[in-house]
Order: C-alpha cells, then structure tokens, then sequence
C-alpha cells in the first residue's frame, strides 16, 4: 500500500490537516508496524500532525516498507516485531496488519508496556476481545482504534461537538450510510477470505457502531436486527458485499446502519458516507466525503433547528483533535479522546451483530 490524498481511493486515503503538536518532538515516540492496510498512513500523518515523532518502523514486504518510508522519512527500521517491542524509547505501536492479526499483536504490545493503536476492526473474534479486555486490565495500557469514520473526518468529529453542546437536543435517533468501492483489483487476497478480515460487519460495521455510541450517548446497546449477503461477487463467496443491522441502545435511541462495497465508479469519493442524526429538538444530515455535482472533496454538516437551517462547511476548519487527546491520554493515563470500554463496547456490537448475521435469520432470537 502507498500513501494517497486521493479521496477517490478509501483503502489508502490519509486525510491532512494544519499540525496542531500537543507535545514537543521526542516527548511522544511511536512506531509503526505491519503496514498490510493503507490506512496506517492516515494513523500514523494524525500521529505526527500531533506532535508524535516516528521512532522505528517494522514491515517485512520492502515494496510496502519503501512506500512507507518515502512518505514519512528516514526511520529506523527493525529486523522483527520482537525488536519494536524490546525498543524502551517506544511508547505506542500503531499497527494496520492483516484484521485477524491486530488482536494478538496489540496484546504483544501491551505486555510490552506499550500502547497500541490498531486500524480497525481490532478484533475478528469474541475470544480476542476478550483476551484484550483481560490484558489491558492486567498492564493498566491502552487499546487504541482507529475509527476514521469519525474520527478522523471534520464534519462527523464536529457533529459531535454540536450535539455535547445541545445543538439538536437529545439524540433519538442515528442512520448512517457507508458505501465503499471495492477496487477489487488492488485487493490482497486476504481481503477476500472471511476468515481474515471478519465478515463486512465487524469490518465496515465497526465505524458505524462507534458512531452512534458517541453520538446518542449510549454505553450499551442491543442489536435488533443483522443481514450480510454476497450479491454481486459470486467468483469470491467469501466477500461479504451487502450488510445491514439495527440496534436500540440502553437509553432508549435507534440505530440503522448499511453498509456495502457498491460504490460506483462514476463517484469522485471511494464512499459518499453519510449520518443522518434526529435529536428532540433539531437534526443533522452528515456529507463526509462530497455533495454530489456542487463539490468533491467535501466536509458538510446541514443542521436544522428551531429557528433556521444552516449549512457547516467543516472541511479545513475543524481539524482532527482525536490524535492529541490520544497522545495525552497515552502520557497522563486520562481518557479525553474516547473511553477504554467504549472502544471495546463498539467492537462488541459489532462481532455481535456480525454473529447475528452470521446465523442467517437476521433478527434477534430473544425477541
């Protein structure tokens, strides 16, 4: 994978924005490793836009680990993961691997006395949530994911802003829309074996759960209904193409979410994502990525309210402070970007509802 701007290519996007450091260089020393989904560029510029400074980096295809390095410098490189590990400058490892890896490595790196921020999903099973729930109770580290969806696109971190502070009352209700390209000729074969990358819900899913978690305030939820499907890919029965879900959270708001790889090829954007957010006094209506015909790329919040309707151009405005709470939170053990429970409750919902899915009667069996 390379670096890419092209909003056209999801696999490899890394937003940029204006460096807002929140510490010093060398105060915050990280390292990438296992760069096998492109998303560690967009990881990794958040990272050093925050004042991060890239201290090693471990990746044992040199096609990938060259890309890497053009992009982002001369860094040292490690001969294993193990060295990474053993390097005492290290504070965080951020890692793309391969999903049915990011677990298992991440726990390496907690017992290391590292943090670990994972692309998502972080997990492909219930046993390695688990295991992670265990390990980070047990090291006092932290679990990081890297839910870009949210937290790495202005007007989606923005409407958070807004609903915290009223703007549309209380959140009752969250569909969102998350169509992405499928690109399947740049697609490794892992893509493609269910196995590894966990089923289109607890991938794709995973952004969307974490969404309405913050938005409607929810700690927990239930999931009330969830369908997967292969529609249009018979030559690769193990791709997931289609999924759907619901979910009603322990404070009484609702959930939609689709997810699908039908982007068009006609589309500027990999995916025109969308949220579409009812509160008891106002909504929102979320255009991430573009407004189709009036401009690409694009960062929108349309807020209507008791008084007006009013267009929020958030793109080159609000910046990504998920990163610096992230390092804040890594140096002074505090939780300002995102709770440690409500990481792995997104995850949850989503293996959950990808179970679900996975039975094939697509409701809840306990009504």
């Amino acid at each position: 994978m390379t670096a890419n701007t092209s909003i056209g290519d999801g696999a490899n996007y890394a937003p940029e924005s204006q460096a807002r450091p929140v510490v010093g260089s060398g105060e915050f020393r990280f390292a990438a490793a296992c760069l096998d989904h492109g998303h560690i560029y967009g990881q990794t510029a958040g990272l050093i836009a925050a004042g991060g400074t890239l201290a090693a980096l471990f990746e044992p295809d040199a096609t990938r680990r060259d890309a890497f390095l053009a992009r982002f410098g001369d860094v040292p490189v490690a001969r294993s993961y193990e060295e990474i590990l053993d390097n005492k400058e290290v504070q965080l490892v951020a890692s793309a691997a391969i999903p049915n890896r990011r677990g298992p490595l991440g726990l390496s790196a907690l017992r290391a006395g590292k943090d670990y921020f994972s692309d998502k999903p972080p997990f492909t099973t219930a046993g390695q949530l688990k295991e992670a729930r265990q390990c980070c109770a047990e090291t006092g580290r932290r679990f990081w994911v890297y839910f870009a969806e949210r937290v790495h696109n202005e007007a989606a971190w923005h409407a958070g802003e807004l609903i915290e502070r009223g703007a549309i009352g209380r959140v009752l209700h969250l569909t969102n829309l998350a169509p992405h390209r499928l690109s399947r000729a740049t697609r490794p074969d892992w893509f493609f074996d269910k196995a590894s990358y966990g089923g289109i819900i607890t991938d794709l899913g995973s952004h969307q759960v974490e969404q309405f978690l913050t938005y409607a305030g929810c700690e927990a939820g239930a999931v009330t209904h969830a369908r997967v499907a292969n529609l249009n890919n018979p030559d690769h029965p193990e791709l997931e193409d289609f999924g759907e879900f619901t979910i009603v959270g322990d404070n009484g708001a609702s959930f939609f979410s689709r997810v699908d790889w039908f982007t068009p090829d006609g589309s500027a954007v990999w995916g025109d994502g969308r949220s579409f957010i009812v509160g008891t006094e106002g909504t929102l209506e979320l255009r991430k990525y573009t407004d189709p015909n009036r401009q690409t790329p694009a960062s929108l919040i349309l807020l209507t309210d008791g008084s007006q309707i009013r267009e929020i151009d958030c793109l080159g405005r609000v910046g990504f402070p998920f990163f610096g709470q992230l390092i804040l939170d890594s140096l002074n053990g505090s939780e300002l970007a995102m709770t440690q429970e409500h990481i792995f409750r997104a995850a949850e919902l989503s293996l959950e509802a990808q179970r679900l899915a996975d039975q094939g009667d697509g409701s809840d069996s306990e009504g």
